[in-house]
């Protein structure tokens, strides 16, 4: 359980096509339609569908419609606020051959088997609505403004799940990480030192978006919000707490942090308007595409360098494995009820480990001993950083299982040189996972019938 599978942000063909969709179920950068600017993927006019739809390739004897390439080229177009657009062509190719690879894994996936059960997937579904701060009620509401139906939502996250799932079990058993491989990084790493790419930046983020077709008294007065905010900073104000009340970033809702990265994987415009800025420094507001950005240097250093000192969790936990005769819902009904023995006295979370988990760590009461960021699968680590010490996560669906999780004890602390190594090889573990995966999708495409129709237009 506690090395670091596939990450969730999936390698693709080109610059474009960094990531492929991003999976809901851990929100992914999904923000919910206000009423104005741009739709997410699965998105239609308030009016419905657009006029004359026509099929731009066949997958397997499945259609892609020229409608679904110009809706996830609005998801993407979203996703890259403040970075300069391809050409609306060359952007339609590379959204379709997303969007082939997307409906390969899903084929892949259903033919294996593999299912997604209807609790997994309002889990999801939570989970978007959680990270863009609204009820699920809500979250149906702004969908349904916007023309997308909630069974339409909701097959879009049971298909990403499923691709998800088919990644897991054929990519994860190829990667393998030596002793060797991790001098290798060291000594790669020590060499890029010396260059400019070397360094990496996290930034925190507040966007004030601007609607595509506002007037020139919307846009002074969404430039007037970001200048108060600026104003608010510069007098001391929280970061965190203003990006969660102001921002239309979709990390706004987790206080703005977009998370320690080589500078050349950010906007040049976010790189160059914080070059001079020292950390804890703020800039901006910038003007993009997308609106007014306000930016702070949160943490600034060398790329791949390894951090002397972190947040480490001491965490244990119950696994139940799917499996025949198990779904995600049963899963997680049976450990609803360990979770209400133990909160009422009934039951020793340990002891309850001992007897029901499924995990190597069931020996040990569940007990996973203090891990650094980075050690835990994505949704495990995001659901576990949310925890106060003492408390008891509810129900958590991973690739491994479902997952009951306790945070014990939480620490700032020096790592040593063990722990360094450990770091070091979860990120050669994540690049290695990347690169077997990369080469997994062209075997998977390969094998694929693919047949282009008409060419798609944005």
């Amino acid at each position: 359980m506690k090395h670091r599978a596939l990450s969730l942000g999936l390698a693709c063909l080109s610059a474009l096509a960094a990531t492929l969709a991003s999976v809901p179920a851990q929100a992914q950068g999904l923000r919910l339609p206000s009423g104005t600017g741009t739709l997410p993927v699965g998105s239609a006019p308030a009016g419905g569908v657009r006029a004359a739809d026509y099929i731009v390739a066949v997958v397997n004897s499945e259609p892609i419609t020229n409608n679904e390439v110009r809706q996830r080229a609005e998801r993407v177009a979203q996703q890259m606020a403040g970075q300069a657009l391809p050409p609306p062509g060359a952007m339609a190719k590379e959204v379709l051959e997303r969007l082939i690879m997307e409906k390969v894994q899903v084929q892949l996936a259903r033919d294996s088997g593999i299912k997604v059960d209807d609790w997994a997937v309002d889990q999801a579904a939570e989970n978007v609505a959680r990270q863009n701060s609204v009820s699920t009620d809500e979250m149906y509401r702004r969908l349904a403004a916007d023309g997308i139906s909630r069974e339409r939502f909701r097959e879009e996250l049971r298909s990403q799940l499923l691709a998800l799932r088919v990644r897991e079990r054929d990519v994860e058993s190829r990667v393998r990480v030596s002793e060797l491989d991790v001098d290798q990084y060291l000594r790669e790493q020590q060499q890029q030192a010396a260059g400019p790419a070397a360094t990496a930046l996290n930034l925190g983020h507040i966007l004030i978006r601007v609607p595509e077709d506002a007037s020139p008294v919307q846009a002074a007065e969404r430039e007037k919000r970001a200048r108060q905010v600026a104003e608010q900073l510069q007098a001391g104000g929280d970061f965190a707490a203003l990006a969660r009340q102001y921002s239309d970033a979709p990390e706004g809702s987790q206080g703005g942090a977009l998370g320690l990265r080589p500078a050349d994987r950010y906007p040049e415009l976010f790189v160059s308007a914080t070059q001079g800025t020292a950390v804890g420094g703020t800039a901006g507001p910038v003007r993009s595409a997308a609106g007014f950005h306000i930016l702070k240097v949160l943490e600034r250093s060398r790329a791949g360098a390894v951090p002397a000192m972190v947040v480490q969790n001491h965490a244990r936990h119950i696994l139940l494995r799917l499996q025949p005769g198990l779904t995600e819902r049963q899963a997680a009904e049976r450990l609803e009820e360990l979770r209400d023995r133990v909160a009422s006295g009934r039951a020793d979370f340990a002891e309850l480990a001992r007897e029901y988990s499924q995990d190597g760590s069931a020996k040990n009461g569940g007990d996973l001993g203090w891990a650094s960021p980075g050690r835990y699968v994505p949704e495990f680590e995001e659901v576990l950083n949310s925890l106060s010490p003492g408390e008891i996560s509810q129900p958590v669906v991973s690739r491994f299982g479902v997952h009951l999780i306790q945070l014990l004890e939480r620490r700032e602390a020096k790592l040593t040189q063990r722990e360094q190594r450990d770091m070091v090889r979860d990120a050669v573990r994540e690049k290695k996972l990347d690169e077997a995966f990369a080469n997994w999708l062209q075997e998977a495409r390969a094998r694929a019938y693919v047949e282009y129709r008409e060419p798609p237009t944005l």
